[in-house]
């Protein structure tokens, strides 16, 4: 059990914004719900197990009993299990629970009767019991489902019930995406007991767990004449699953295939949908999109054919292969009919927010296609109600996500004011969906506790099995507890090593976190800043000046808008692109103010801007200062001069000078209000510099100071960069 401790520590506290979304879904659903049916097929007289009997959920999973006689399938209430073989009458069982089903097979052949397993007080019939429970939670309450694996372990009486125990364990860590303790469960299951259930299990956890050739290396040692129909299916799939993830695109179709191939013999119908339609994706990823195209229309009509959830995952499929290639008028069409079929299934089910299938997120797709055909009255008309739609089931990303691309679509029209008031309902939505994770990183941290401990328990009641088994060993080889106690102390040195690294990376990693959702906030209020100053100064321009003149400058604006907007969510832009932006600012600045200033951009030929990055939006705040608090309100004509020079190979200088009437006075001849502002503005920039710096190792320094030493004292500013 000690290789349980040596992964504890990775049940992260973010486990919860997934866990808290999966919980409330699940306890919602009701008959949808899948579970996991268990049972047996034997004689009645001699009890004797009978393998390789036909298991089946009519028009779902599919599996056969192994050498024990047992079998385990996914089902849920009101479906109908079908059982056949050879040698006896077919049984038909409608599922009411997850519950054990026992078929008892009378000598003479002819008859065949089936009950539900009665629980009693025996150890046996308790532990199935609690496995049961075990099963039932796993995807509603990860907690209360780890308890009562904790009192199964206590009930174990047998290699085969340690090895169904920790099975289960996996599978609860491997829904809860915990996929290295699900790899650690199921090896100990497969250290237990051998089944290709359990290897399968465990070739998907590496998988997941992004160990790929682990799982290649899992799948390939399973003797494929051992495995059922469906299994061999899942094998075939599982390869092909880990071949795209490495991008060997023609392994992974080979596998595919080959599948697909024991599926259409056997007709397993949804493994021939599914294998249908990750070929057509794998061709996608290739840019065979006529090849994609076919096995995608074989994928949809079967899908058709099957519940209407799959249909409408289908159809999502397709439409995003019709995105990626371009043909928008295709994607709109089938996303309208998923919408339709969507807005019906939603009469019957609840859905996650974190689904694909949500109406929200759908709307958001089709808007955003009519968007790139230019169609912005449609794109408008579905962006809203994808809003609307997310704000009241409290979807924060897709309304978010929304209301930015509304912001764009106004923008891209010509409607700047509406622009302006759907990115302040945006930069009001990052804040809001910031807070909440807050929240739910905090109730997650109290959450991870719990599961700790109890995994902690599960820990010392397999610890205290491992030791009253080996009381009579230890009693006989004096040498070996002595080594077992030296071995222990060393592993737990090492542990507490590993323990120690691991609570290093992730405290790094938190703060890492931490400094980026910082950074974008500032970020978000750097732009409504920057954006209402620019609107005066477009006010002013063109309640002063001609028509022609200010369409002009209009023009010029439009584009200065759009550099600031695409630049807004990076931490680092181009060199260049930050001069470009600057360049347009200042001539836009001098435009207005032509009787008040000149200006020079210098930019030493030897430098390659290229080489060099630096936060967007962080020297224009100081050309706005020295053009509206220095050089406004001087009394004869000034001058503005920005220089870029190379002092070492890694580094460049930025200078900033205006022979403006300086600090000092200006901040004499602000009101309160506009002091309170212009700190605010200087503040943001400063914090924004020693984020960046704490991140990024010193890479940007600002400094500022009077230009020079007469009555219009004016400011220098030398922003000094460093190459990464």
């Amino acid at each position: 059990m000690r290789i349980f401790i040596k992964y504890i520590w990775f049940l992260s506290i973010m486990l919860s914004a997934t866990f808290m979304f999966a919980q409330e879904y699940d306890t919602s659903v009701n008959q949808e719900q899948k579970f996991i049916v268990r049972g047996s097929v034997i004689e009645s007289d001699t009890r004797k197990p009978i393998p390789n009997v036909n298991i089946e959920i009519n028009g779902g999973a599919y599996t056969t009993t192994d050498f024990s006689g047992d079998f385990r399938i996914e089902a849920k209430k009101d479906d109908e299990l079908i059982i056949r073989h050879i040698d006896f009458e077919t049984v038909y069982y409608t599922i009411k629970s997850n519950e054990r089903i026992i078929v008892e097979v009378e000598s003479n052949k002819e008859d065949a009767k089936y009950k539900r397993t009665k629980y009693s007080r025996s150890n046996s019939n308790q532990f199935e019991s609690l496995i049961d429970s075990a099963e039932a939670y796993l995807k509603k309450d990860a907690k209360r489902s780890i308890q009562f694996i904790e009192k199964a372990l206590l009930e174990s009486n047998s290699v085969k019930e340690n090895a169904e125990t920790y099975e289960v364990l996996g599978d609860i860590y491997m829904f809860w995406k915990q996929y290295d303790l699900a790899v650690s469960n199921y090896r100990i299951s497969d250290q237990n007991i051998k089944t290709n259930t359990v290897k399968l299990k465990l070739a998907a956890a590496y998988k997941q767990n992004k160990n790929y050739q682990e799982s290649i290396k899992t799948y390939k040692a399973i003797n494929k004449k051992a495995l059922s129909n469906w299994q061999l299916v899942q094998l075939y799939e599982g390869i092909g699953d880990v071949y795209l993830s490495t991008k060997n695109h023609e392994l992974s179709i080979d596998n595919y295939k080959k599948g697909l191939v024991v599926a259409q013999k056997h007709l397993i119908t949804p493994k021939i949908t599914d294998l249908n339609s990750k070929i057509a994706q794998v061709y996608n990823a290739k840019g065979e999109s006529q090849k994609a195209k076919g096995y995608f229309n074989k994928s949809m009509k079967l899908a058709n054919t099957q519940n209407k959830k799959r249909a409408i995952e289908e159809k999502i499929k397709v439409a995003e292969f019709q995105s990626t290639n371009n043909n928008y008028s295709s994607e709109i069409a089938l996303r309208k009919e998923a919408l339709e079929e969507i807005n019906d299934f939603e009469n019957d089910s609840v859905l996650d927010n974190e689904s694909a299938l949500t109406s929200q997120k759908q709307n958001y797709k089709i808007g955003n296609a009519y968007a790139l055909q230019k169609d912005y009255v449609n794109a408008i008309t579905y962006l809203e109600e994808s809003i609307e739609v997310a704000d009241s089931k409290e979807d924060l990303v897709v309304q978010k996500d929304a209301t930015r691309k509304l912001s764009e679509i106004y923008r891209d029209a010509g409607q700047f004011d509406k622009a302006l008031i759907a990115y302040q309902s945006y930069v009001d939505l990052v804040e809001k969906l910031y807070t909440k994770k807050e929240q739910e990183i905090s109730q997650a941290a109290r959450f991870s506790k719990d599961i700790v401990s109890k995994q902690n328990r599960i820990l010392s009641l397999e610890s205290d099995r491992t030791l009253t088994e080996s009381q009579f060993q230890l009693t006989i080889e004096q040498a070996k507890r002595q080594k077992l106690i030296i071995y222990s102390l060393i592993g737990g040195l090492l542990l507490l090593l590993i323990t120690a690294l691991l609570m290093f990376k992730y405290i790094r990693q938190q703060r890492l976190a931490n400094n980026l959702l910082a950074l974008k906030s500032l970020r978000s209020q750097m732009n409504p800043h920057f954006i209402f100053n620019a609107l005066n100064s477009v006010n002013s321009f063109i309640a002063s000046n001609d028509e022609r003149t200010a369409n002009k400058y209009l023009t010029d604006f439009s584009l200065l808008m759009r550099a600031v907007l695409e630049n807004s969510e990076e931490d680092f832009i181009p060199l260049e692109k930050e001069i470009k932006l600057l360049e347009l600012y200042t001539k836009l600045e001098h435009f207005r103010f032509q009787d008040k200033f000149d200006y020079n951009i210098h930019i030493d030929e030897n430098i390659n801007v290229q080489d060099f990055v630096i936060p967007p939006m962080l020297l224009q705040p100081y050309i706005e200062n020295a053009v509206w608090h220095g050089l406004r309100y001087k009394k004869s004509k000034g001058h503005l001069e920005v220089g870029i020079i190379q002092t070492k190979l890694d580094e460049i200088k930025i200078t900033i000078t205006d022979d403006g009437i300086g600090r000092k006075k200006s901040k004499a001849l602000k009101t309160e209000h506009q002091q309170k502002q212009n700190s605010k503005g200087m503040g943001n920039i400063k914090k924004r510099v020693s984020i960046l710096n704490e991140m990024y190792k010193d890479k940007v320094d600002v400094f500022v100071d009077d230009f020079q030493d007469l009555e219009d004292a004016g400011t220098k500013v030398i922003v000094t960069l460093k190459k990464d």
